[in-house]
């Protein structure tokens, strides 16, 4: 993990889940994934929209040409956890992670669009890959 996720993630925990960094206030989850190739454990912060049935996530990259090592954790094993703000302070939920597709995943990609527009920067940025969403339900 970088030196800036790390921050990011003591940030996350020691404030209930809220991360002024980059300004990404209560914004963030924390997904935890088991690596594809290497069976290790990961956690990576990405933003979490929350969503009636759990959160969508939004393997952007910042708009890079490949899409961000967690994607390929989550295809490999959708069964994974986020660390979510909390009324209690941070809880951790189990999920299970499905990549959205047809007028699914364009709906949800005008939902993300519509709370951080930016995303949509990402999208021109990303050029020729689309940009996977993907719906971590809760399991149990």
């Amino acid at each position: 993990m970088s030196d800036f996720n790390e921050r990011i993630v003591e940030e996350f925990r020691a404030n209930g889940g809220t991360v002024s960094t980059a300004g990404f206030g209560d914004k963030l989850v924390l997904l935890h994934t088991t690596g594809a190739k290497s069976g290790a454990a990961r956690i990576s912060p990405v933003m979490g929209f929350p969503e009636q049935d759990g959160w969508l996530v939004v393997a952007s990259k910042a708009g890079a040409p490949e899409n961000p090592a967690w994607y390929a954790n989550l295809v490999a094993h959708p069964d994974a956890a986020i660390e979510t703000p909390g009324e209690n302070g941070v809880e951790t939920v189990e999920v299970t992670a499905r990549a959205l597709s047809g007028d699914e995943y364009a709906a949800a990609w005008k939902r993300v669009v519509a709370a951080a527009p930016g995303f949509d920067d990402y999208r021109i940025k990303a050029r020729h890959r689309t940009i996977p969403v993907l719906l971590l339900t809760r399991r149990g």
